[in-house]
């Protein structure tokens, strides 16, 4: 081992002494993935235990050219034999590790790993690992690292997502081509001036939203952080209801979010968002924050989205209403046999554009920005986009705000009309 190099960058060296089990890395080009790869694959097949080691990329092609050379270079000091058809490099001791390609699941298949990398995760199927690799590793308990730069919003996401916010024992990692030491800044600095905006972040900033939305631009939104209060006016609350959290666990996780709009909308017709809320509610919790918002904002219309979420919310919103003794009318918002995706382009795309909405400073921001990024992605929400549309049922506007009083001529005298 005293002849091998193994050294590491600061952020390469972070992931790889971390002590979880799977590590999920996002990571832009050139960031330095390859060589953090073939570095745990080294190591890890020198450790003495039991069980394979196996390398898995993409396509059996791609595994070659990205991780054969690379290990001779670090480790050619200890390789004992090789083998270029089979993809197989034998260290010191008789550990060997094996290059796969994901093309060809029957050759993952009968084998107890005792560590997995799995490089360019996004572009593979994800059977490969639920179906194939995973039950791979469990005999031996075996560790894996995922490492690839993102593809939208697929399964590498959901991935990275899960280890970054819910499983125990994972961990994840975001890295940009800046964090490579050894990168030119100039030729990043290049590469942001040249390239597609979308195609930039993609692939140089490791992120999952770089294609972005093919109708919002999140960066031209514009925020504020207290309106105008001289500003007339009426507030709007609308609710996009999804169903509701119950004692099922891990089952509801992937569930859509319940999400209420508060609106302010001036004679302008300008929206001021005062408060987007959003999350999987129970029924109580969910009658709770619409009468919250009617004693807070004092809204002259309160609209829910039509359907079997709304009739089952509407017990506890009357039960609520008999205790306090405060009565109000929910309206019944429809889609008009709309798509979802028109009707959300129709309510809010001229008006972003035209400056017409604007968004109170509040935390509930990133995942509206998170949502007008990826739309109208199948693959991620857009409950509090949906929410914030339904306010263009609700909201009255004056168009006549410089008519005068003089303009006009009564029909009849007696009856005003």
């Amino acid at each position: 081992m005293s002849n091998v190099n193994l050294a590491l960058t600061p952020w390469q060296q972070t992931v790889f002494e971390a002590e979880a089990r799977f590590k999920v890395v996002a990571a832009g080009r050139r960031c330095g993935k390859s060589h953090l790869a073939a570095v745990a694959l080294i190591v890890a097949a020198l450790n003495g235990k039991p069980g394979k080691t196996f390398y898995v990329a993409p396509t059996q092609g791609m595994a070659r050219d990205i991780m054969w050379d690379k290990i001779f270079e670090l480790s050619a000091e200890i390789v004992e034999s090789s083998n270029v058809n089979n993809l197989t490099i034998t260290l010191a001791g008789g550990n060997t590790i094996y290059l796969k390609g994901a093309d060809r699941p029957d050759t993952l298949r009968g084998v107890s790993l005792k560590y997995l990398v799995l490089d360019e995760y996004a572009f593979m199927k994800k059977d490969t690992f639920e179906s194939i690799l995973r039950p791979a590793l469990s005999d031996l308990k075996g560790d894996a690292l995922f490492i690839g730069t993102p593809e939208g919003r697929n399964h590498f996401y959901d991935l990275y997502m899960g280890a970054d916010l819910e499983w125990d024992n994972w961990a994840a990692w975001s890295f940009t081509s800046r964090d490579n030491p050894f990168m030119d800044p100039e030729e990043i600095d290049h590469a942001e001036k040249t390239l597609p905006r979308w195609a930039f972040k993609q692939e140089y900033m490791a992120s999952f939203d770089a294609q972005g939305s093919e109708y919002f631009d999140p960066e031209k939104f514009e925020y504020y952080t207290k309106r105008p209060v001289s500003t007339p006016g009426d507030y709007y609350v609308a609710i996009d209801l999804a169903g509701f959290e119950t004692d099922r666990g891990a089952k509801t996780k992937r569930r859509d979010n319940s999400a209420m709009a508060v609106v302010f909308v001036d004679d302008g017709g300008v929206w001021w968002v005062e408060d987007i809320q959003y999350g999987r509610w129970t029924l109580d919790e969910t009658a709770e924050r619409i009468f919250k918002a009617y004693e807070k904002y004092k809204p002259i219309r309160i609209g829910v989205e039509k359907g079997i979420a709304q009739q089952a919310v509407m017990g506890p919103m009357s039960d609520l209403m008999r205790r306090t003794a405060r009565v109000f009318n929910l309206e019944m918002l429809t889609h008009g046999n709309q798509k979802k995706q028109d009707r959300i382009l129709w309510a809010l795309q001229g008006r972003l554009e035209h400056s017409q909405i604007r968004f109170k400073h509040a935390d509930w921001n990133p995942a509206f920005v998170d949502e007008a990024s990826a739309f109208p992605s199948q693959l991620t929400h857009d409950d509090l986009l949906d929410a914030l549309s339904y306010v263009d049922q609700l909201a009255i506007v004056s168009y006549n705000a410089d008519f005068e009083q003089d303009d006009w001529e009564a029909y009849d005298d007696v009856a005003g009309y």
